[in-house]
């Protein structure tokens, strides 16, 4: 049984434990922690912070379903709003890569210290100058010295995918998995990223039977070949029984994650819509 799970990330404008509060009182059995500013930074997450969250997950009994160290944006003194996937583990800079590796290694820590089965990494893209050949090795590298840290914790590392990355379909995913042939490396599987990419996101998910790490769900407009926007759920063109269907089909009973970052003005609305449009399908 797949259950539901709602991310933080959602909730930029609130304190990690109140988001994990807000995200209890909507009817969510899992909540996902990003692992980025303002939440869980690692580099400045203090011991403070860590009790704090743990007081709240212990207080609302949500468990973690992921812990989406897909971005860094902390890294950079004054970001601007689009999300960075920089300094990536398939960065040229020895120095810079090596930052983006033990960044990970924090999450899968907190993902140890909290109990949630794992932690999610893109892949980023060959910046210029670095071929995306010489891209790949040091991200079999990076993803090798990662798997050493977090398999002895029994932590899954799960790729996510995106349109124009190194890594941006499942083709890509399920390769490098087998090319690595590790037992804790997966996919987090964002739907919505494969339908913008112009699978048939059912598809996506039974090939991808036995190395889903999570599911990350959003609404698409446009569906197959539609636009990169993290729509409510209902407010797309995703069939969204055929998904927890296929679910279904290949046994699935983790979580599914909504990753609606794109509502921060009004993040309550999109949880509590997005919950009422999918209960009835788990």
């Amino acid at each position: 049984m797949v259950d539901l799970a709602f991310s933080t990330n959602a909730y930029t404008r609130y304190s990690l434990s109140d988001a994990v509060r807000h995200i209890a009182n909507h009817g969510y059995a899992g909540v996902e922690l990003l692992g980025d500013e303002p939440h869980a930074y690692f580099p400045e997450f203090s011991d403070a912070a860590r009790t704090d969250l743990r007081d709240a997950l212990d207080e609302t009994e949500l468990a973690v379903s992921n812990i989406n160290a897909n971005t860094a944006t902390g890294y950079y003194d004054d970001a601007p709003p689009s999300s960075f996937f920089e300094p990536s583990v398939i960065r040229a800079d020895a120095d810079a890569r090596e930052w983006r590796i033990d960044y990970t290694k924090r999450a899968i820590d907190l993902a140890d210290a909290v109990d949630a089965p794992a932690v999610c990494l893109a892949t980023g893209r060959p910046l210029p100058g670095t071929l995306p050949d010489d891209a790949r090795e040091y991200l079999h590298e990076s993803l090798h010295d990662i798997l050493d840290y977090a398999e002895p914790m029994g932590i899954g590392v799960g790729i996510e995918f995106e349109p124009e990355l190194l890594i941006e379909n499942t083709d890509e995913t399920l390769a490098l998995i087998d090319d690595l042939d590790r037992d804790g490396l997966g996919v987090n599987l964002d739907l919505g990223h494969a339908a913008v990419y112009g699978e048939d996101v059912t598809e996506s998910i039974r090939r991808s039977a036995g190395a889903i790490t999570g599911i990350h769900l959003e609404d698409i407009v446009g569906g197959r070949r539609g636009k990169h926007y993290h729509r409510i759920p209902g407010e797309g063109d995703l069939d969204f029984r055929a998904i927890f269907d296929a679910l279904d089909d290949i046994g699935y009973d983790g979580f599914a994650t909504l990753e609606l970052y794109t509502h921060p003005d009004d993040p309550d609305r999109a949880a509590r819509e997005a919950h009422a449009e999918l209960a009835a399908y788990v």
